[in-house]
């Protein structure tokens, strides 16, 4: 048996299909032209029937206002039945505390770190130290400012810290 040259063959030309031909929209067309037509109709309709407000006369009416009636005095009665009323407010008087607070705003590994935080401290009017720590992880310097004798006075300073984008203040009980 012989064998067939399938390469001599050559391929079979595929032929491209063709594009449909769309029909013209004979709707829309027929549409369109008589909306356009009804249109124009009403344009020539009202062209000549609005009138020339030149040619109105302006009337003007003379009415009689009404005077308007005297305001009559304000009477505030508060002003004479506030003092009769108080509220007496017993306010129990805080016994001075012997806990004294510290501010620690940062614990870093170098020291330059810290140094740089306290110098950011310093520039919102308040002093801070550095202070080294031994843990069991090594060496630390911690920014700390303090001793506050209230907790009242250490959230103060820590909120102006915090608009001077200082945050991450934490306040503890002085026990150094």
């Amino acid at each position: 048996m012989a064998h067939k040259d399938y390469v001599a063959r050559g391929r079979n030309p595929k032929k491209a299909p063709e594009p449909e031909k769309r029909p013209l929209p004979w709707l829309r067309i027929i549409i369109t032209l008589a909306l356009l037509l009804g249109f124009g109709y009403f344009l020539y309709s009202i062209n000549n029937k609005a009138e020339d407000p030149a040619h109105k006369k302006a009337q003007t009416h003379a009415t009689q206002v009404d005077p308007l009636p005297e305001v009559p005095k304000e009477e505030w009665e508060f002003i004479k039945t506030l003092p009769e009323y108080s509220v007496e407010v017993e306010v129990e008087v805080q016994e001075a505390s012997d806990k004294r607070y510290l501010m620690q705003c940062g614990s870093f590994r170098k020291q330059g770190q810290a140094e740089e935080l306290k110098a950011r401290i310093a520039f919102q009017g308040f002093e801070a130290q550095v202070r080294p720590s031994e843990g069991s992880s090594g060496r630390w310097y911690r920014v700390i400012i303090g001793p506050y004798e209230s907790k009242r006075l250490a959230e103060k300073q820590r909120h102006t810290l915090q608009r001077a984008k200082i945050n991450g203040c934490k306040i503890w009980l002085w026990n150094l």
